[in-house]
């Protein structure tokens, strides 16, 4: 009896964290969706009425909504792809060699990931900038004249997508590098033997045996882009004219600036499904995979 009880007790603490911090969140979340819950209603729940599916019927009518899935849709389709395929790239590079230098470089790519998102902000705020930015300086040298990084509605989306692009790829490339030292030395010696080339040998053998790491890059960079918050709230305010406004961001805008928290749960529940459809959608693919 103790037996089949042990591991129940070994994955206790860890299941009660999760219904804690995972579930316990988005019953909430889904309960107070069908409120009309405000700032108020924090302070007396009593004031708190219960309005059915109002919620959800006033944000499928609201175009900013949409806006803003919109935005998200085309930052997860700019940025899911740029993030996985660059990341690749670069881990396959710096997997080259073990020495010194390509250790520094290894640290170097790292560094995005783990520096505050302020300090980004500033740093690329500074070149973005219009009239004192490094960007625009460096193309006056070339006679063109400033270019609205941040003020062009389009060219917002791809410089706010960019930053966090260039942000994404260190913690994959970390990723991408353990999965490269489980290869096999023996099959790479082989192919080398048979007079394949470096090229052969990546696309052969080393890119199918990373394919659980890519599986498991895409799925955490597909449902880090659909929550995509960081980049346009520091640099943009999801500006301009909503150019750069993501769900998440549109959710924080309603829930804490405009103290409707009834109505950014519903959102709120919505992106949840969207991400859940999404990442079966991605699992259920992954049984067809065929073993290497």
């Amino acid at each position: 009896m103790k037996i089949r009880a042990t591991p129940y007790v070994l994955i206790a603490p860890a299941t009660l964290l999760l219904l804690a911090f995972g579930v316990l969140p988005i019953l909430i979340a889904g309960f107070v969706s069908f409120t009309d819950m405000n700032l108020a209603g924090l302070g007396d729940w009593s004031v708190i009425k219960f309005i059915g599916l109002n919620n959800y019927t006033q944000l499928f009518a609201d175009p900013a909504f949409w806006q803003s899935l919109g935005n998200t849709a085309f930052f997860a389709l700019i940025g899911v792809p740029s993030v996985i395929i660059s990341s690749l790239i670069v881990a396959l590079l710096l997997n080259r060699s073990n020495s010194r230098f390509y250790r520094a470089l290894r640290s170097l790519y790292f560094l995005p990931a783990i520096t505050a998102i302020v300090a980004i902000a500033l740093v690329w705020g500074y070149l973005y900038n219009t009239q004192f930015g490094l960007f625009n300086y460096l193309l006056s040298l070339v006679g063109v004249p400033p270019v609205q990084w941040l003020s062009d509605p389009l060219l917002a989306k791809f410089s706010v997508a960019f930053v966090a692009i260039w942000r994404g790829t260190g913690l994959n490339i970390i990723i991408f590098l353990a999965a490269l030292q489980g290869v096999p030395r023996e099959y790479l010696e082989a192919a080398s033997l048979d007079g394949a080339s470096e090229i052969r040998k990546t696309v052969s053998i080393v890119i199918p045996l990373l394919r659980f790491a890519i599986f498991f890059v895409m799925i955490t960079t597909v449902i880090a882009w659909l929550q995509f918050f960081d980049e346009p709230f520091v640099l943009t305010k999801g500006g301009p004219i909503g150019a750069t406004t993501s769900i998440s961001l549109f959710l924080f805008q309603k829930g804490f600036s405009g103290s409707q928290f009834g109505y950014a749960s519903a959102g709120s529940v919505i992106l949840f499904l969207i991400i859940a459809v999404i990442t079966l959608a991605q699992l259920r693919a992954r049984k067809t995979d065929v073993e290497y």
